[in-house]
């Protein structure tokens, strides 16, 4: 059994490959038993609760990614903590911090309402989606200084920051998920981080559309059912037989994400 622990499934990247039902029919058909679909901004985060609805196997987030926040109007975090109150919405996500693009939102606005988001998540009593990019010892920092936000836990998705910085991270209660970028051949310091994780802190994903694994890396779009491949080479790195850490991914992504069935 597969869990996909961070995927996103609401746009119309799949398309040209049967559409979002048969991505779903794949994931089944590899094993895949829960695709956690991620919302971005207000209008993703409904489109992923109507999946939710429509998909046994599909559970969802809800929140503003940090590139997305020219999107936000005043209200939008009521809905998204409406959202939350979802029996099917397991976390507030994804939210973060992202400096990497020039036009992305200004630091100033992103931290604004990172802590908006954090403050929500706490308030509804659910863990957190943490998106971080070019923004590693920001993020570190502020969530130091809120740390006490995030008493129901966090996943740090799609690490790919040093593994001595991952045990600053992990000392807050935070887990991380690791995806496609773990096949990559030259991903030195993500397989490191894979190696060292602890046990109880470690997720898989596919990010999908995005970050299609080793031996498809290239083809567009990515799916859940890719998380097989994903499974396989963390085992590896971690010197475990697939089936044993396909119990612990399964227990730890279930002891996070408390609302999954």
């Amino acid at each position: 059994m597969y869990i996909d622990a961070h995927c996103h499934l609401t746009g119309n990247e799949f398309e040209e490959v049967g559409g979002v039902g048969a991505v779903i029919d794949r994931a089944a058909e590899y094993g895949v038993e829960r695709m956690i679909c991620s919302g971005f901004d207000l209008a993703s985060s409904i489109v992923a609760k109507e999946l939710s609805e429509r998909f046994e196997r599909v559970y969802f987030c809800a929140g503003f990614h940090p590139s997305e926040l020219n999107k936000y109007q005043e209200g939008d975090l009521e809905k998204i903590f409406q959202l939350c109150e979802h029996e099917k919405c397991v976390a507030v996500g994804e939210i973060g911090l992202d400096y990497h693009f020039d036009d992305n939102p200004s630091p100033e606005t992103q931290r604004e309402l990172f802590l908006k988001q954090l403050e929500l998540a706490d308030r509804a009593g659910l863990p957190v989606v943490i998106h971080s990019r070019d923004a590693a010892q920001e993020t570190l920092e502020f969530l130091q200084c809120h740390a006490d936000l995030l008493k129901h836990g966090g996943l740090m998705h799609c690490y790919s920051y040093s593994s001595e910085m991952m045990g600053q991270f992990a000392a807050l209660g935070l887990r991380f998920s690791f995806g496609g970028t773990s096949t990559f051949k030259n991903a030195k310091k993500v397989q490191e981080c894979v190696q060292r994780v602890p046990a109880p802190c470690i997720l898989s994903e596919t990010d999908c559309p995005y970050l299609t694994p080793v031996p498809f890396r290239g083809t567009f779009p990515n799916e859940p059912k890719n998380v097989k491949y994903v499974v396989e080479q963390l085992a590896t790195l971690r010197d475990q037989s697939t089936e044993a850490l396909e119990k612990q991914l399964e227990e730890n992504t279930r002891s996070l994400f408390f609302k999954l069935k």
